[in-house]
C-alpha cells in the first residue's frame, strides 16, 4: 500500500511531468544523432515543430502545477500553438 501511495504521490505532482519531459528531451537528442550518423529515418527538422509543440504543452502544465503565474503557461501554449501551426505548413507542402 505504501508503494501505491508514494506512486499516486509522483503522478499527482508535477516530477511526472518532468520525467516526460526528460524523455522528450532524450529522444530528440536520439534521433538527431541517428539521423547525423546513418542519414536515415526522420531528418530533425521535419520533426522539431511537432516535438517542440509537445514539450511546451508539457511545460505550461508543469508551470501551471507548480503555481507559477498564469502569463508564464499561457506564453507557453501560445508557443505551442506556433510551433503546431509550423508543423502543419511543413507536413502541408
Amino acid at each position: 500500500m505504501k508503494k501505491l501511495m508514494a506512486m499516486i504521490d509522483f503522478l499527482s505532482g508535477v516530477h511526472a511531468v518532468d520525467l516526460i519531459l526528460v524523455i522528450v528531451a532524450a529522444e530528440i537528442i536520439a534521433i538527431t544523432l541517428y539521423w547525423h550518423v546513418n542519414r536515415r529515418g526522420i531528418a530533425p527538422r521535419e520533426l522539431l515543430p511537432n516535438l517542440a509543440a509537445g514539450a511546451l504543452l508539457l511545460l505550461a502544465l508543469r508551470l501551471s502545477l507548480s503555481d507559477y503565474s498564469w502569463p508564464w503557461y499561457t506564453a507557453c501554449l501560445a508557443l505551442a500553438g506556433v510551433a503546431n501551426v509550423a508543423d502543419l505548413r511543413q507536413r502541408w507542402r
